[in-house]
């Protein structure tokens, strides 16, 4: 099938024609069109993105895959490209794989290879996919591909690797028909490891933004006090992640986990921030321990969790003089603004200049390197606490879409226009879930040998 290996064009440019499946906002569009190629086919099923997509590209784009027909839909191609459902595998998700129905969008690329055979493949997910099920699941997507005539490799990688700033790992899936060359001669970009810092794609004239709440700014001032006592008191600020849910706490945990234990054995004890631990029940109890301490998953915790509360239970014991004052302060926090983890190592412990975000596992506190993956929650935009508002008295702010996009390497798309545009929520979800198009488009100039 001579038309879908790449060559030149008459006017001796590169040229090559490629397809976007699960487009998205147009991530590989974005990578392949910059390197000469042309797309000639897209699909993504959520009707807005499409509107988006449509906007920037110029082309109509496909909605539900499993209702093209490979022959009739699909015209030749090139490049099969495609970052296909990653929630069935992701650590986020329930991870059931190719039991997912989003898992088996894997089996629609098939046909469409089978169909078109095209020269070269180049599909993106998550990093867990290649250790989901213990490897299982990446050796059914390596035989598929080998039974369809193509030699495969795939590597995990992010951004920040290259510096790129922003901690993204995720695994790079390529390959080629075995019958147009020795694959070989491919290999992924190496790692440079060049020095990363935040404040390269930071905007700080950008009005466009969203401002810290007074509970959100309250919640650091807390915390900082905390490390403020932590520190001045010689002792440095734990590694690992502070549960202050623990702090007085002193129920029974390492050889039974609470929910399985008998009522006389809960009653009487203290449970979260050191509270009277009673009730007529032992679901009544529970309500009183840590909201981590309450699962009836298994019998015993896992060594990790056992681990973290003896940590900082000893933590209190060595500071609970100034503990016990501090702890009346985040008394009526959430559940999740009780953790800190801070990630900065031997440093200041100053958070006003560092990158914080808010994640259901605790407020995370880390150097301002490089940003952490953006996020499909909108809920857990990076916060930058240093960043002045212009024309405004006012500090610290989240991220913006601009610099959000700029991270993701698409600073030059528009959310939308008079007719349509994206919520910024939807915004930030939708490049959570896009590719990183320079890091993609790295990967594309060693693998399409033009």
């Amino acid at each position: 099938m001579a038309q879908n290996k790449v060559g030149k064009n008459g006017e001796g440019k590169k040229s090559f024609k490629f397809i976007d499946l699960f487009a998205g906002l147009g991530g590989f569009h974005l990578a392949l069109s910059s390197i000469g190629g042309e797309c000639v086919f897209a699909s993504e099923l959520r009707e807005d993105l499409r509107k988006i997509y449509k906007q920037n590209f110029g082309m109509e784009i496909q909605g539900d895959i499993t209702k093209i027909d490979p022959k009739k839909d699909i015209p030749p191609h090139n490049v099969l490209c495609g970052g296909f459902p990653c929630q069935p595998f992701s650590q986020a998700g329930k991870r059931e794989g190719f039991n997912d129905v989003r898992g088996t969008m894997f089996d629609y690329i098939c046909k469409i290879i089978e169909v078109h055979k095209p020269e070269y493949l180049f599909l993106e997910n998550v990093a867990n996919l290649k250790g989901h099920d213990k490897g299982n699941t990446w050796k059914v997507i390596q035989d598929k591909l080998d039974n369809l005539g193509y030699n495969v490799t795939a590597e995990i990688l992010s951004p920040h690797q290259f510096g790129i700033p922003q901690h993204r790992k995720r695994i790079y899936i390529v390959g080629q028909r075995k019958d147009f060359g020795d694959f070989g001669e491919f290999s992924f970009p190496k790692p440079t490891n060049l020095e990363c810092n935040i404040k390269s794609v930071i905007d700080e004239s950008d009005s466009d933004v969203t401002l810290l709440r007074y509970d959100t700014k309250n919640q650091l001032n807390v915390w900082q006090e905390f490390l403020d006592k932590a520190s001045s008191r010689g002792g440095k600020i734990p590694g690992f992640p502070i549960w202050a849910m623990e702090f007085g706490a002193d129920y029974d945990f390492e050889d039974i986990a609470p929910a399985y234990q008998e009522l006389k054995k809960l009653v009487g004890k203290r449970g979260r921030l050191g509270c009277r631990v009673f009730g007529k029940t032992v679901a009544d109890c529970l309500k009183l321990l840590p909201n981590y301490a309450q699962t009836a998953k298994n019998k015993t915790f896992p060594s990790w969790k056992i681990r973290y509360i003896n940590q900082n239970r000893e933590f209190y014991e060595n500071n609970k003089e100034w503990l016990r004052e501090w702890m009346e302060k985040i008394r009526y926090f959430d559940n999740s603004h009780l953790k800190l983890e801070w990630n900065c190592g031997n440093v200041a412990p100053i958070i006003s200049d560092k990158i914080v975000q808010f994640r259901a596992s605790g407020i995370r506190i880390k150097n301002p390197t490089f940003s952490p993956a953006l996020n499909l929650v909108g809920t857990q935009i990076p916060i930058f606490p240093w960043v002045t508002i212009p024309g405004k008295d006012d500090y610290g702010r989240y991220m913006s879409v601009q610099e959000a996009a700029k991270l993701q390497g698409m600073q030059k798309l528009k959310f939308g226009n008079k007719e349509f545009e994206l919520s910024k929520t939807r915004i930030y979800e939708a490049l959570g879930n896009a590719v990183n198009v320079q890091l993609v488009k790295k990967i594309a100039k060693r693998l399409i040998r033009l």
